[in-house]
């Protein structure tokens, strides 16, 4: 009789559920006898982070063209790229599909659950995972390997992981002959993502870049007057650029929002990789706003000069130029009270904000750095920690909101868990 394997899952995020998934359903075992697949979370329940993302409608992945999908992966596409073609935004869909969940392809192009909720699909799923054999453990958060783990630098580990946990009844040790760990980045402590796993890979030797805000806002250096008359107010069809880390030119067009003490929204989210990197080199980063895209300078140079008469400056940018009230305190914040003609109509153009400082972690939407890919094989496998696997937002790579987020940990899933059955099946 064969002794039952044992995989270990430790994060109940898309990635380690996914994980679970494709080690639970309609895989053939007949090299490993019975299986057994248990997954831990420290939270009271799994997929907290995922519910709060279908708070905005769910974004799941994108409809855009594959190149332009991919390139929205920054250095690290080429990494990611094996993932998303085995599994891309219309497998993503047709998956969703099956377990009952419609989507549609908004007028942006991204792509939403028909419901606009998290939670349908999320009790969908958890229903199947169940009925096809995973076992869930909440409130176990790991603590690392107990003393008894051997995890050496040979091909096959000479015994199986030794897992330690914190439970509501005290440590408990969990034998697995394979883990894999999706954990999740450090940017939502109280939803589970904390960071708290990276002294423990670095303990074993491994490489972490060091955890970053990824889509995250910035902070500039507002007066007290701009920043308590317009915090919360948004910036509305601007087209925002900025210089990429090679030294090209970024743009992107949509809306961002003034706070207390910067500028955030899914404009900047977009661009927040390259500003945070221009930053740590430079100390700063500029931001460029054209906050009348569609216009000429040309034309914006005619309609300011334009005689204004006894109009104040608001009304007269608002008739001639089309700008609301916060696009022209923006203006005022940065020119002064007065400007000429021509600077007023170049700066509408191009406005440029000094980006000082990301916001911090805690704040960020999600997380830059993580396990380094050099320290991974294909299949997603620790190389210094055979028999141990790495999914999602952990691994040092990130992406913009739109779908791109959601898209890759789903995929880096399929890979662990495939590469763990692969693992065992030796």
């Amino acid at each position: 009789m064969s002794v039952p394997k044992t995989v270990a899952i430790i994060g109940g995020g898309p990635a380690g559920l996914m994980a679970a998934e494709m080690l639970s359903s309609r895989l053939p075992y007949s090299m490993l006898g019975e299986l057994q697949i248990e997954l831990f979370d420290a939270m009271p329940s799994v997929g907290r982070k995922f519910l709060l993302a279908g708070k905005g409608g769910l974004n799941l992945t994108h409809s855009e063209a594959r190149e332009v999908f991919l390139s929205r992966y920054g250095a690290r596409r080429g990494d990611l790229e094996p993932w998303l073609d085995a599994f891309g935004p219309e497998d993503l869909r047709a998956w969703a599909a099956s377990l009952g969940v419609e989507t549609f392809v908004g007028s942006s192009g991204r792509v939403f659950p028909r419901e606009m909720k998290a939670a349908p699909l999320l009790r969908a799923w958890l229903h199947r995972l169940r009925g096809t054999g995973v076992n869930f453990h909440v409130r176990h958060r790991w603590l690392g390997w107990s003393d008894a783990v051997t995890a050496g630098e040979s091909a096959v580990p000479e015994t199986r992981q030794s897992l330690l946990f914190a439970t509501p009844e005290g440590e408990k040790t969990i034998l697995a002959d394979a883990v894999i760990l999706a954990l999740g980045g450090g940017s939502w402590a109280k939803l589970g993502s904390d960071g708290a796993w990276v002294p423990l890979l670095l303990g074993r030797g491994i490489e972490i870049s060091p955890l970053k805000p990824a889509n995250c806002g910035f902070d500039i250096a507002w007066s007290e007057h701009f920043s308590s008359r317009h915090a919360g107010h948004p910036l509305k069809t601007v087209v925002a650029r900025c210089l990429a880390p090679d030294g090209s030119e970024i743009h992107r067009q949509g809306e961002c929002v003034i706070t207390a003490s910067g500028i955030e929204g899914s404009l900047i989210y977009a661009l927040s990789a390259a500003l945070r990197e221009r930053i740590e080199t430079d100390g700063s980063a500029l931001l460029q706003l054209d906050l009348a895209p569609g216009k000429s300078l040309e034309r914006i140079s005619a309609e300011v000069a334009h005689p204004r008469g006894a109009r104040s400056l608001s009304s007269h940018l608002h008739s001639r130029a089309g700008l609301n009230a916060v696009k022209v305190a923006l203006l005022r914040e940065v020119l002064g009270v007065e400007a000429d003609p021509a600077r007023l109509a170049a700066a509408i153009k191009a406005l440029p904000l000094r980006l000082i400082a990301p916001r911090p972690l805690i704040e960020a939407i999600s997380t830059a750095g993580g396990v380094r890919f050099e320290g991974l094989d294909e299949r997603l496998m620790l190389r210094r920690l055979p028999g141990v696997f790495c999914a999602g937002e952990m691994l040092d790579w990130e992406a913009p909101t739109g779908g791109y987020l959601l898209s890759a940990c789903f995929a880096s899933g399929r890979v662990a868990g495939s590469g763990a059955r692969a693992w065992l099946q030796r």
